[in-house]
């Protein structure tokens, strides 16, 4: 992953474009709507169609750039070279579902965005002006996944819950009604996600603990998990939608969870939500890490 310092700068599956570089970086197209997957269905007896669901398929996005080295035609070759060697890298170009990052910083933001996908094209549009450094380029990036994901990473680790533990309160309650926390985010159970779209954590247990059972208070979304982790085990679950997966030290454990835990549904909400644990463990040292990027609808 190249460092992005500065607006208008643009790591390309690890090359970094833009100011700085010796790649200038002229536009970007294919920040609009992602190619709709219609599900219409046209009317047999009368004019129209019935609408039905859409799904957003990939989306291609289109960085206008070029190469200038001025009067070094040997860097200009080198720098299309490390292009192409990020475009036909065999771990991603060879394994099924593997993805790529494009990354922008785009002026008047915070920081950069990424979306996810592969590199489809890199091209020089000509190789005329190359004995003068310069090569312009046409690169295509097809994003398989159309949230705009942030940085960095967020992450919270948490300890068990109490079993009994509902986060309710105790009859006689008695004003004033306080929770013992002065900033509800400084508690350890607090996600916060800072896009518009809800956004698919990935979660990692460290064991031991017995029959682990996870969830989101504001959605009520569970996974409840019918299985033992011992002292050297670790359980990884992984919501995204195209690796959807639950692990225990690498095998399959998907059947484990219960016919209401929904790895397509668990997600945690825009703005602040709390998420809890429970299970049986008797040494206090099991832990549940949740990692997630804010999602966004665009850059």
């Amino acid at each position: 992953m190249a460092t992005i310092t500065q607006e208008w700068q643009v790591d390309f599956a690890g090359v970094l474009l833009g100011p700085g570089t010796p790649y200038p970086v002229g536009d970007i197209t294919g920040f609009g709507t992602p190619k709709v997957r219609s599900q219409d269905v046209e009317l047999p007896t009368e004019d129209g169609a019935f609408p039905g669901v859409d799904y957003y398929g990939t989306q291609t996005v289109t960085v206008e750039a070029g190469i200038r080295t001025p009067g070094d035609p040997a860097a200009a070759v080198d720098a299309l070279a490390e292009l192409k060697r990020a475009a036909s890298d065999p771990t991603t170009r060879k394994t099924a579902g593997a993805l790529q990052t494009l990354r922008v910083f785009w002026p008047g933001r915070d920081g950069p965005k990424r979306v996810l996908g592969r590199i489809r094209d890199v091209e020089p549009v000509s190789m005329a002006q190359a004995v003068f450094g310069w090569i312009p380029l046409n690169l295509v990036f097809e994003v398989t996944d159309p949230v705009w994901q942030g940085e960095p990473e967020q992450q919270v680790t948490l300890p068990l819950a109490r079993g009994d533990d509902d986060g309710g309160f105790t009859a006689p309650v008695t004003a004033p009604i306080t929770t013992g926390v002065s900033n509800p985010v400084e508690r350890p159970g607090w996600a916060t996600n800072a896009g518009d779209l809800p956004a698919w954590p990935s979660l990692k247990i460290k064991g031991p603990v017995v029959n682990p059972r996870i969830w989101i208070t504001e959605t009520g979304r569970v996974l409840d998990l019918a299985l033992t982790l011992g002292e050297s085990d670790t359980l990884q679950i992984d919501t995204r939608p195209g690796t959807r997966w639950v692990l225990r030290n690498g095998g399959n454990v998907a059947t484990a969870l219960s016919a209401a835990s929904r790895l397509d549904l668990f997600q945690i909400p825009p703005g602040t939500s709390e998420i809890r644990w429970t299970g049986a463990d008797y040494t206090n040292s099991t832990r549940l890490a949740v990692s997630w990027r804010d999602a966004h609808t665009a850059l």
